[in-house]
C-alpha cells in the first residue's frame, strides 16, 4: 500500500493530500447523467433569438440581421444578471459593514446553435471562433473604467452549476478585484522578486521536462495535470508565450489555443464519459500591472468528488487520483475528431448589437 502524500502547490501555496492508498480509476467517477434540457424550450437554440436579451455580438458567416438565425457564436446579456450595468461605485457602511451597488456586466457566450454538443466535440475552427468571441468581449468590457476584473467561466452539467444544457459560457465584469485573483498575483509577484523569473513559466518548463503529467501539447499551448491537483483530473492549459492578460492573446495563437482546449475537453469527455466540469480563465486584472510576473491560463476542474468538512475546515483538498495517473489515462486517448483550420483568424468578423 502506497503512503499518501502532502503536496504543496507552488502557484497558490495551498497544500493538497494525494491519497495514493485509495487511488480511483476513471470508471469510479462515472455517474448517471443529468436529464437533458428540453430542446423544445431552450432559449439559446437558433430560431428563439427573441427569447434572449438583444445580442451584443454574433458571428454570421452568411450575413443577416441581428437577433435572427444564421449565427455560429452569439453573445447576449444574461437575462438574470448577477451584477448590473447601472449603479454607483461608492462604498458605504463603514469598515465592518461595507457595501456598494452591484455594478458590473454579466454576459452569456452561446457557443454554437447546436443543442446537444460541447466544446470538446466541436471542430477546432469553431472552438477558435468561441475563443475569438471571448477575447473580443473581454477587451470591450475593459473599456469601461468602472471594471477592474473580468471572470470568464464555463459550467458544464447540472451538478457543475449549468442551468441550461445548451453549450454556453459566461463573462462577468467586476468593479472589485476578487480575493482569489489577489492571492495569485501576490504569489507570482513574490516569486519574481526572489527569482527574477515568471513562476508559471518555470512551472511549465519543469512539467515539460518531467513529462509525466503532460496531457497534450502543441506549438503554442500545453495541457497538464498540476503536481498538487486539488481534484481528480484537474487540468491546466497554459500558453508557452509569456502573456499576463488573456486580452493580449494574438490572432496567430488562436488556432493553437482552440486546438489545446478542444483536445483537452475531448479527452476528459472520452475518459470520464462526459463529466460535469467547471473551467475558469485566470488572467491579469484590468488595472495595469507589470506584465513580467503573471501568466494567464485556463483551469479545468471536473466535478467528480465533493468538498466536505475537512476541506472547508482546513483549506486542504484530498485528491484520490494522483495527477500522474490522470495524465496517463488522458494521454492514451487518440486525438478527437478535429478538422484543419480553413479560415485565417483575421477573417473572423462579428456583428455587434446594442447592450
Amino acid at each position: 500500500m502506497e503512503v499518501p502524500e502532502l503536496r504543496r502547490d507552488a502557484v497558490s501555496g495551498r497544500w493538497v493530500i494525494i491519497a495514493t492508498d485509495r487511488a480511483a480509476r476513471p470508471t469510479d467517477f462515472i455517474k448517471p447523467k443529468d436529464v437533458p434540457q428540453d430542446r423544445d424550450r431552450c432559449p439559446f437554440c437558433a430560431g428563439r433569438e427573441h427569447e434572449t436579451p438583444p445580442e451584443i455580438l454574433a458571428l454570421r458567416p452568411a450575413g443577416g440581421g441581428a437577433n435572427t438565425p444564421g449565427w455560429e457564436v452569439r453573445v447576449v446579456p444574461n437575462k438574470y444578471p448577477a451584477l448590473r450595468i447601472e449603479g454607483n461605485l461608492g462604498i458605504v457602511g463603514g469598515p465592518l459593514f461595507e457595501h456598494m451597488d452591484g455594478v458590473g456586466a454579466h454576459e452569456v457566450i452561446i457557443e454554437t446553435p447546436e443543442h446537444d454538443t460541447h466544446l470538446g466535440l466541436l471542430p477546432t475552427p469553431h472552438v477558435e471562433k468561441v475563443l475569438w468571441a471571448y477575447r473580443e468581449r473581454y477587451l470591450d468590457l475593459d473599456r469601461d473604467p468602472r471594471f477592474r476584473y473580468a471572470l470568464l467561466f464555463r459550467n458544464h452539467g447540472r451538478s457543475a452549476g449549468a442551468s441550461l444544457a445548451h453549450p454556453h459560457s459566461q463573462l462577468i465584469a467586476l468593479p472589485v478585484l476578487p480575493r482569489r485573483a489577489e492571492e495569485e498575483l501576490e504569489v507570482a509577484r513574490a516569486y519574481f522578486a526572489e527569482h527574477a523569473r515568471c513562476l508559471y513559466c518555470d512551472v511549465l518548463e519543469a512539467e515539460l521536462e518531467a513529462g509525466q503529467r503532460i496531457v497534450y501539447e502543441n506549438e503554442g499551448f500545453v495541457a497538464y495535470e498540476p503536481y498538487a491537483s486539488r481534484f481528480p483530473f484537474e487540468t491546466w492549459i497554459v500558453p508557452r508565450r509569456h502573456t499576463a492578460s488573456f486580452g493580449d492573446l494574438p490572432d496567430e495563437d488562436l488556432p493553437d489555443a482552440a486546438d489545446a482546449l478542444g483536445q483537452t475537453l475531448y479527452r476528459l469527455h472520452a475518459v470520464l464519459d462526459n463529466p460535469p466540469y467547471n473551467f475558469i480563465l485566470h488572467t491579469a486584472p484590468y488595472d495595469p500591472i507589470p506584465g513580467h510576473f503573471y501568466h494567464w491560463h485556463i483551469e479545468i476542474m471536473p466535478r467528480l468528488t465533493q468538498v466536505a468538512g475537512f476541506e472547508w475546515g482546513t483549506g486542504f483538498y484530498i485528491n484520490v487520483t494522483p495527477p500522474e495517473e490522470a495524465a496517463r489515462f488522458l494521454r492514451a486517448i487518440e486525438p478527437g475528431p478535429r478538422v484543419a483550420l480553413t479560415g485565417a483568424p483575421e477573417e473572423l468578423h462579428g456583428e455587434v448589437g446594442g447592450r
